[in-house]
């Protein structure tokens, strides 16, 4: 019998807007504070795109640098998906506009939506490919303008979410490599977290007026109390199936939503802070483009070394949540 393929992430590449948006640019435009802002949420600041580009321009970018560091030309990728809130356009999906502009032409492409859950959910869909044989290459892309959806007279919304792109590129590994996914959602609590439109660049001069649901609403207490208790018994699942104990982690990525729901998520696991990686005080809440973007940032650190368990955990509108666990492989072609 052929021995199972094993599936791990062989690059990681990210992307973020030049214009910062920091608590106190805020304070000028609604009635808020960098206390309060910092205190309840642990942000500073968060990256905001320009009115003319569109999650395609920082998905490719995360893409093109993910694929250099994995040693991966475009031309070899099998499958790329986009996990996205906030695709370009309804209709070309944002993986076929990536696809296009890294000439990835042998690729096919599709957009998945998750929220905050996609990077993960789109893990597991890339990694049960690879293992299963269907697919030898897959990008994996977290990308959102959430700039975009966000209504900036609503202080309870607009100075939790921010812009930006991660990206991963899996493939074949021989040590290491993902152990187990968990995915899950509760579509009765849908309404605590919505978008009811979109519109690329909606939050611009041309775009809606508040009030005609194209913004994030958000039940901002009953989504908390749900991420408190989602994010750890998700990471603990997938820890089960992975048969790795909580102690035995070496670094702990969950969805940067909101420091508070990070340290308590981070206690009921009984994981030191230490072990905890936390860049929600630089970028604030990307959605989908959050998990890749703090991997990115952690490898770039040093806080991740060949043959650490490293666990993924988000969750986010639907409501859904995932997680992951993985060894890492050392497979990632160093940065130079």
């Amino acid at each position: 019998m052929a021995e199972k393929v094993r599936a791990g992430i062989l690059g990681v590449g990210s992307a973020v807007p030049e214009r910062v948006l920091t608590n106190f640019d805020l304070e000028k435009m609604v009635d808020t504070s960098d206390e309060w802002i910092s205190t309840r949420t642990g942000i500073k600041e968060r990256r905001i795109a320009a009115p003319h580009e569109r999650t395609s321009h920082y998905a490719a970018k995360a893409a093109s640098k993910a694929l250099e560091r994995a040693g991966v030309d475009p031309s070899e990728l099998d499958l790329i998906i986009v996990a996205t809130l906030t695709p370009d356009m309804f209709c070309p999906p944002t993986a076929c506009i990536v696809q296009d502009r890294i000439n990835a032409p042998q690729a096919a492409a599709f957009d998945l939506s998750a929220a905050c859950s996609g990077f993960v959910y789109a893990l597991d869909v890339a990694v049960r490919g690879v293992e299963s044989g269907a697919y030898r290459r897959v990008l994996v892309i977290g990308a959102d303008l959430l700039s975009h959806v966000t209504d900036y007279t609503d202080r309870s919304t607009c100075v939790l979410f921010g812009d930006g792109a991660g990206a991963a590129v899996v493939g074949p590994v021989e040590k290491g490599g993902v152990l187990s996914t968990y995915l899950g959602a509760d579509g009765s609590g849908g309404p605590k977290l919505t978008v009811p439109a979109y519109r690329a660049g909606s939050a611009g001069p041309d775009g809606c007026a508040p009030g005609q649901g194209c913004y994030i609403r958000m039940e901002g207490n009953e989504v908390f109390k749900f991420a408190v208790r989602v994010m750890p018994e998700a990471a603990l699942e997938a820890l089960r199936r992975a048969g790795v104990a909580p102690e035995d982690v070496d670094l702990f990525i969950p969805h940067q939503a909101n420091i508070r729901i990070i340290d308590a998520a981070a206690k009921r696991l009984g994981i030191s802070s230490d072990k905890v990686f936390v860049n929600v005080h630089k970028y604030g809440n990307t959605s989908a483009a959050s998990i890749p973007l703090a991997l990115d940032e952690a490898l770039e650190q040093g806080r991740i070394s060949e043959g650490d368990t490293v666990v993924l955990v988000g969750f986010g509108g639907g409501l859904t949540w995932a997680a992951s666990v993985l060894v890492w492989s050392g497979e990632r072609v160093p940065r130079g």
